[in-house]
């Protein structure tokens, strides 16, 4: 005769509780494969590769990432509306636009070796320039060059009252670097650039000058996540890339280095105030079209 065992309710209940407890004990990386949708700018070169490091060290916590090609912002709008994409890391000019445009919301951005993780526009002209007076006056009659729906650039420019109808031309340059080097050959007459660029190229370019600068800081290469997206998967990825700083594993410290990140910080709209009144002032509603 063959016995079968059939265990009692108390049996069976402490069965539940033991494999309940062993799954809450489990780390965040062994309960569940996620999936991250990130989207990323097919005009952009090599924008999946940059976010490799990232990819892997997620993998490593049970989220696998998808990257989500789009051709446009006003695409990624739409793609976050539609929840078809999870999130972005974007300068602080998209990102504030998507903010304002209500579909979507910052969490985190990345904080560098030296602790910083912020960022602001300086107006770079040759020696021997006046300084900038923050008025349109200052760009009639000027070519200036600047990088599109950059807040150290084309919504620094437009936010001046009367700047687009002063000056003499606009020209929208591939890089921050690239509008530098528009003044230094002669094809620019100002350039609106990221103060951390213009820092760090300052040495070769003995003819130009730093003449002028915001006087509020944008979050640098924030995380914007759709409003789509299911909040409890938002706090996993958070507990997963915020404890990233003290991450001594051969994992995170790949990450860390190859990034050249120390960490993460939490990141608000309140951290965008300064970035949201200087999109207003610029133009930006929920109807913009990422076009000016």
């Amino acid at each position: 005769m063959i016995r079968r065992f059939i265990p009692t309710l108390y049996q069976a209940g402490q069965r539940f509780f033991l494999l309940t407890l062993m799954v809450a004990l489990l780390p965040l990386s062994a309960q569940a494969t996620d999936i991250f949708k990130i989207g990323i700018m097919q005009a952009q070169k090599g924008a999946a590769a940059k976010l490799r490091p990232l990819e892997t060290y997620l993998n490593t916590h049970g989220v696998q990432v998808r990257f989500i090609p789009t051709a446009s912002y006003t695409e990624a709008a739409e793609k976050f509306a539609a929840g078809e994409m999870d999130g972005m890391f974007s300068g602080s000019g998209v990102a504030g636009t998507m903010i304002i445009k209500k579909v979507a919301y910052p969490v985190l951005r990345p904080v560098d070796k030296a602790g910083i993780s912020t960022y602001w526009a300086v107006v770079i002209a040759p020696k021997g320039a006046p300084p900038f007076d923050g008025t349109a006056d200052y760009f009639k009659g000027k070519k200036v060059a600047f990088c599109a729906l950059a807040s150290s650039g084309e919504f620094f420019f437009r936010q001046v009252p009367g700047a687009s109808k002063a000056a003499a031309e606009t020209l929208i340059a591939s890089s921050h670097q690239a509008a530098i080097d528009m003044v230094r050959d002669g094809k620019a007459d100002v350039a609106i650039v990221k103060n951390r660029v213009w820092d760090g190229l300052t040495g070769k370019y003995p003819s130009l000058t730093q003449v002028g600068s915001d006087s509020g800081q944008n979050p640098n290469n924030a995380l914007i996540i759709s409003k789509k997206t299911d909040p409890e998967f938002v706090k996993s990825l958070v507990r997963i890339l915020l404890p990233l700083e003290k991450d001594t594993r051969a994992g995170g410290m790949a990450l860390k280095n190859e990034m050249g990140l120390s960490g993460y910080a939490i990141t608000s709209v309140a951290d965008f105030n300064h970035t949201l009144k200087l999109l207003g002032r610029a133009g930006v509603t929920p109807d913009f079209d990422f076009h000016f």
